[in-house]
């Protein structure tokens, strides 16, 4: 076969007999790598179709016009007679040599299989052969390493007793050398110890050890051990002589001990003072050998006081300066926010300090934590009580500091905000670090006196707080008076301003007072109990204050309502006076009825305000106060029992003040009436002509009158105080109007004009709300009917209602024609049946 494109080798094919003999040669090679089955039928073919295809495609050409239809296509004239002459050629001719090509070529593939069949059996052969081999070499391998891991393992047994044999060599020898060392070491440290226990106070001979300055860490470690040693054994040696009572011990090692003190002592000092040089050159490494070398001596506290000592924020100066940048000025008088923004910059600037400090401790000493601990417990037991000192001076109670020098208040609120300020100092510290040092409790140590006595303080501040409000109140009463004028009794006014009633702006001043005070209850009480205790009695002072101040404020104006009441009782006249000396009364009456109208409304914004004082008292109790004394049993039960007691006297002078208050307006209803009312309006001379159904001049002077007053009444007064008030000013006017009518007589236009102004007086108690009221006006209206009935219906009116036949008794007197018309026998019989 040729070489192609397709990698495959072909042979060219050609019309003549002699091409079709060997057409093809096929090699097993062609049928390996990337083998393609169409590839190679193609290249077989290809030498045969392309004829056929040249053809047929000549003949597809040469079609030409369109008169003939078949399967589907148009055919001309002239492609008929060729059809016709087509028939007599194959339409295949190539079909013969394609078919002796296949045969041809499946006798060269069933050749190849032949030969590739046999090289397979060949190679199952070799293969076989060569794994019976391998079988036999591996079974050999595997006994060979069997006896190799056997072989190792008796080296490693070897090896491991081998080497447990030297380790123990090795710690004998060790523990020997170890015992030279030690033996060496006794040898020298006697030898010392010798020095040091010839002569007392001779240290001068001793060797160059202790006296060579590159060596001082070993021989201050050498002279610890002695003195050390040279201590027990002075101690075993006292147990022993009074064990055996004798008396005349050997000498012991006592020059030794008292030559290693001084030693010690003057190593130290020597120490010390290199530290100093090397400190104040910022010799850090120095610093640190000496550190290193001082811990020995015991454990370094000299070192570490010594280096604490010696801080530049520790000097006099410096402390005194602290007490200038929080305080300001000597002699004036320190501000809470001032003194606040004093303590945040020194004690900022003590933490900064401090933090600097402890990136040397920790560079210098081997136990920086230690060094810290002593660091801020000096901070906090020296420099801080200084200031402290010069800050919270604590005033006296007994002779307490006056309100324009600030008061008991300013003391509080100085302890105040310098507290919170050193706890913040304190968390501070103790975020830079202070070792084991408990910051918090130093810290509560250093306000302990003035904590134990805080309450006592902050009950005393409010007393004065509440004192010096009074004060400024009555002050600004008096120069209000001065500055109007104020009117004279004669005319009936009433001698209270507006500056001495109730303000609930001033109690709102009470009470954030207290709420300032319970701030600092909360600051300085951590424990629940304490802090219970501490808000119970504060807020007792606020229930104390705020009763004082509205029961005061209830009382005076019951004082204007007592001296209204004065001036009317002043201008009531007898019957036989002139008819000067009346008008006069009259006029001085008009202004005795001004003035308990203004002191009746006086009371009633009294009131108002108390009960705003009141539930301002309450809801801060509950916003505040409660949450505070709920974790101790029963203190918040006792603080609202508390509350209710206190609050009880200013109910006790505002039900007194109300019931003056209705004695006010009757007392004027009954002047009005008194006054206004005359006999004619009940019987009219004119009776039987159009009766005048227009109310009586008294009884519109009187429901004009109560309109106006009750104004404030209805504004000021709420609730159930509100019902009862009204419910009892109706009663007392009906029962009133009952007293007054019984002074006239009626004739039946009379009683029309009477049934007119009971409708008046009806229509108005009914804005009272009171249904027991509104129930006795409408009986009166009933009763009213008395008058205007003919004699002989009188026994039909009390069919319905016999509930008013005893008031109806009585008003059947009044009428005009009682006796002429013979009513007392007539009715006798009814009275009796009914009873």
């Amino acid at each position: 076969m040729k070489e192609t494109k397709d990698g495959l080798r072909t042979g060219r094919f050609s019309n003549s007999p002699s091409a079709d003999l060997y057409p093809l040669v096929l090699d097993i090679d062609d049928f390996k790598g990337d083998f393609s089955f169409d590839a190679l039928f193609g290249n077989l073919v290809n030498d045969l179709l392309p004829s056929y295809l040249e053809e047929e495609t000549d003949t597809s050409e040469g079609h030409g016009g369109h008169d003939a239809m078949s399967n589907g296509h148009l055919w001309t004239t002239s492609d008929t007679a060729k059809a016709a002459q087509a028939q007599s050629i194959p339409l295949f001719p190539e079909v013969d040599s394609l078919l002796s090509l296949f045969k041809n070529s499946c006798m060269q593939l069933i050749d190849l299989r032949k030969q590739i069949d046999g090289k397979l059996y060949n190679l199952k052969n070799e293969v076989s052969a060569q794994d019976s081999k391998h079988r036999t070499t591996l079974s050999e391998l595997e006994k060979g390493v069997d006896g190799l891991f056997d072989s190792f393992s008796r080296l490693d047994s070897r090896i491991s007793s081998v080497g447990q044999t030297a380790a123990k060599i090795g710690d004998h020898l060790q523990s020997a050398d170890a015992q030279r060392e030690t033996a060496s070491q006794t040898i020298d440290l006697i030898k010392y110890l010798m020095e040091f226990n010839s002569s007392p106070g001779d240290l001068m001979e001793l060797s160059p050890l202790f006296s060579d300055d590159s060596r001082v860490a070993e021989a201050a470690s050498i002279a610890q051990k002695l003195r050390s040693f040279a201590e027990e054994d002075i101690g075993r040696q006292g147990i022993a002589s009074s064990a055996i009572g004798n008396a005349t011990a050997s000498r012991g090692l006592e020059v030794a001990v008292a030559n290693l003190q001084e030693y010690c002592n003057e190593l130290e000092n020597r120490l010390l003072g290199r530290f100093d040089a090397a400190s104040q050159k910022r010799e850090l490494s120095t610093m640190a050998e000496c550190a290193k070398i001082l811990s020995q001596f015991n454990r370094g506290t000299s070192a570490m006081q010594h280096y604490v000592g010696l801080r530049p924020m520790f000097d006099l100066e410096v402390m005194n300066e602290d007490a200038r940048l929080v305080l300001g000025d000597p002699g004036s008088q320190p501000s809470p926010s001032n003194v606040a923004r004093g303590l945040s910059s020194l004690y900022k600037e003590i933490t900064d300090i401090v933090r600097k400090e402890a990136a040397t401790i920790t560079a210098v000493f081997p136990s920086p934590n230690d060094v810290m601990s002593i660091l801020v417990q000096r901070v906090l037991e020296d420099r801080i009580p200084k200031l402290l000192e010069k800050l919270l001076v604590r005033p006296s109670l007994l002779n307490p500091p006056r309100m324009e020098e600030g008061g008991l208040i300013l003391y509080l609120r100085l302890l105040a905000v310098t507290y919170e300020k050193t706890q913040d100092l304190a968390r501070d510290l103790r975020g830079v670090g202070c070792g084991d040092l408990d910051v918090e409790g130093l810290t509560e140590s250093l306000f302990l006196p003035h904590k134990d006595l805080y309450i006592e303080y902050e009950q005393a501040s409010l007393r004065q707080l509440y004192k010096s409000k009074m004060e400024e109140l009555r002050a600004e009463s008096q120069q209000s008076s001065e500055s109007t004028g104020t009117i004279g009794r004669s005319k009936g006014a009433s001698v209270s301003s507006s500056q001495q009633q109730i303000s609930v702006t001033v109690v709102t001043e009470f009470v954030r007072w207290n709420e300032e005070a319970v701030s600092r209850c909360t600051l300085f009480s951590s424990q629940p109990a304490p802090l219970a205790a501490n808000v119970r009695a504060v807020f007792t002072c606020l229930l104390d204050q705020v009763s004082l101040y509205i029961t005061e404020g209830l009382e005076r104006a019951r004082e204007s309502l007592t001296e209204a009441a004065a001036l009317r009782e002043r201008f009531v006249l007898g019957t036989s006076v002139s008819r000067r000396v009346a008008a006069a009364a009259a006029s001085a009456a008009e202004a005795a009825a001004a003035a308990g109208e203004s002191s009746f409304r006086s009371f009633m914004v009294a009131v108002q305000r108390c009960g705003s004082s009141v539930a301002i008292v309450q809801q801060y109790f509950a916003n505040s106060i409660s949450r505070l004394l709920l974790s101790v049993d029963g203190a918040h039960a006792a603080s609202c029992e508390e509350m209710a007691t206190a609050m009880s006297s200013a109910e006790g002078a505002a039900y007194k003040g109300l019931q003056q208050c209705i004695e006010t307006v009757m007392s004027e209803v009954e002047r009005l009436l008194s006054a206004e009312q005359k006999a004619t309006d009940y019987r009219s001379p004119d009776d039987g002509i159009t009766p005048d159904h227009r109310p009586t001049n008294a009884c519109i002077r009187v429901v004009a009158y109560l309109s106006r007053v009750l104004e404030s009444a209805f504004t000021a007064l709420e609730g159930l105080n509100k019902q009862s008030f009204l419910t009892e000013l109706g009663n007392r006017l009906h029962k009133g109007l009952l007293n007054h009518w019984q002074k006239f007589t009626f004739n039946p236009s009379g009683g029309l004009r009477l049934k007119r102004d009971i409708t008046e007086y009806g229509e108005f108690v009914r804005s009272f709300n009171a249904p027991t009221v509104d129930e006795k006006f409408e009986l009166l209206g009933i009763l009213a009917n008395v008058f205007i009935v003919a004699p002989e219906s009188l026994s039909t009116l009390f069919e319905g209602t016999p509930s008013i036949r005893k008031d109806a008794q009585r008003f059947i007197q009044l009428r005009d024609d009682y006796k002429s018309a013979k009513l007392a026998a007539r009715l006798a019989s009814l009275w009796t049946s009914s009873s």
